[in-house]
């Protein structure tokens, strides 16, 4: 069996104080109901686990009603940092649950060809993740507004998600960051501070994430298209 866990836990500060972005409408529907359509509706994926904010289920199932999903899905709430939110999600999975594929639930143009693909890189190695290869001319910074070197671009990806694993892979890798009390942002890091190898699947289309008000236009269009 292989799972979607879809973190919607977050309110998305960059949008304003009193914007859940998730539920912004684009496109004819709201963010988290065109991600949650994409693993739904994905051949590869079998049930889906949301991480929902706290006092926000009722949103959720009502959402699910009304988009007569069709794959069995369960809320769990949030925690404190988004490590803490995977990890509950990662509980609520179905024990037969053997790949796992953890999405932001404000990327809603996701690809069910780039699931499938992340899936089988993940079955193969243990972990993988969405990428594209960096096109822009990279500079790292002395910490401020200078430029302190020139970074070969040829090396350099940017990640997305789906960020797929072997749930046992997975599990093991966030216990060893709870266990060193350590942070991480990125579920692949916490891959990398156990010595697993993350597999890298370059995107064919564009996969952006909402993150301000800037964004929305580009992400609609895609849709729309």
């Amino acid at each position: 069996m292989n799972s979607a866990l879809i973190v919607a836990a977050g309110r998305g500060t960059r949008m304003g104080p009193t914007v859940d972005k998730l539920f912004l409408e684009v496109a004819g529907a709201s963010i988290i109901a065109h991600t949650w359509r994409r693993f739904d509706r994905c051949p590869g994926i079998d049930e889906v686990v949301l991480v929902v904010r706290a006092g926000m289920e009722a949103a959720f199932h009502q959402l699910a009603a009304e988009e007569s999903f069709r794959r069995p899905y369960r809320l769990v709430a949030g925690g404190a940092e988004r490590q803490d939110s995977v990890w509950n999600g990662l509980s609520e999975l179905s024990v037969t649950a053997e790949l796992v594929a953890i999405q932001d639930g404000a990327r809603p143009c996701t690809s069910p060809d780039l699931i499938q693909r992340c899936l089988a890189a993940a079955q193969s190695v243990g972990a993988a993740v969405a990428a594209q290869r960096a096109t822009d001319t990279i500079k790292e910074s002395d910490g401020g507004t200078g430029i302190a070197r020139h970074l070969d671009r040829a090396r350099l990806w940017t990640v997305q998600t789906p960020q797929c694993f072997r749930v046992d892979v997975i599990r093991r890798a966030l216990q060893s960051v709870r266990e060193a009390g350590r942070q991480v942002t990125d579920d692949t890091t916490a891959c990398e501070l156990i010595g697993q190898r993350v597999e890298l699947v370059e995107g064919r289309e564009p996969n952006p994430k909402v993150t301000t008000p800037a964004d929305l236009p580009y992400v609609g269009l895609l849709l729309q298209s």
